[in-house]
């Protein structure tokens, strides 16, 4: 959410802090620039943005392989041995090692793009446009049910709609459970998650780092601004730091479900 929002005509004699007329344009980027008709905005951008930047980390961290890496390369081989290791064989076994190229790509991205709420000059997840979740949600939703067919054939939407391991009275009112639960609600659930975290901590940082400088520059008692100012400041300092932390858990959250929905499709016995 950019602070240019707030740049609109409003009363400001009246009004201590201007509300747009309509709900959207505060989730809403104007055309940065358009290429071949297509107008590219600022999500857009930073998509782009992102995706160069997992690729230079990569390539930067690991292009000189050494019996003592760099600071930077020990802490990139960190998160890649954290993603195959701990996740994708951790989680889905040993046949976790041919997705983890997909989860190490799939972490390194989202956590780019939630660090981009805290870069300065960008202050913006690209993560907070629900676009980006859900296209990611919908390749992990793919990948797992596609290796569910492959795994078991059409044995896996089976086992899904008529579980022999449930009393026979309630296989069908699970199995339905089942169903709606595998193909409907994870990619939606699992984007949400990740969209909801990223908006409300990139509304809440901006309202109040607005809401300081309004304290700052809005009145005209000194002692006023300064106590009050000082405090949303404060607590805007607080919650970048929680922001931090949000960035780096969700990225890993939405990871390792990812590698979770694909070991219940390659191992359905667990």
């Amino acid at each position: 959410m950019d602070l240019e929002i707030l740049a609109f005509e409003c009363e400001t004699a009246t009004d201590v802090v201007c509300t747009p007329p309509f709900v959207n344009e505060l989730f809403e980027t104007t055309t940065v620039f358009t290429v071949f008709g297509v107008d590219v905005n600022r999500a857009m951008l930073l998509m782009i943005v992102a995706a160069v930047a997992v690729v230079a980390i990569l390539f930067f961290a690991l292009r000189k392989r050494s019996v003592v890496p760099s600071k930077f390369g020990s802490a990139v081989e960190g998160l890649l041995t954290l993603v195959k290791d701990d996740i994708a064989t951790g989680i889905i076994g040993p046949e976790g090692t041919k997705y983890a190229p997909y989860l190490i790509s799939l972490f390194l991205f989202i956590l780019v793009g939630n660090l981009m709420e805290l870069t300065p000059g960008i202050n913006f997840p690209i993560t907070s446009r629900m676009g980006i979740p859900i296209f990611l949600a919908l390749m992990t939703w793919v990948i797992f049910v596609f290796a569910g067919f492959k795994k078991q054939g059409l044995g896996y939407l089976g086992h899904i709609v008529w579980p022999k391991d449930v009393p026979i009275a309630l296989r069908w009112l699970v199995g339905i459970i089942e169903f709606v639960s595998i193909f409907l609600v994870r990619p939606f659930s699992l984007a949400v998650r990740l969209f909801a975290n990223l908006v409300a901590g990139h509304v809440m940082l901006t309202l109040l780092l607005v809401t300081g400088y309004v304290y700052i520059t809005g009145f005209s008692n000194a002692t006023f601004n300064g106590v009050f100012g000082l405090m949303w400041w404060v607590l805007a300092l607080a919650i970048f730091l929680f922001e931090a932390v949000v960035s780096i858990l969700q990225a890993y959250i939405f990871t390792l479900l990812s590698a979770v929905y694909i070991q219940t499709s390659v191992h359905p016995e667990h």
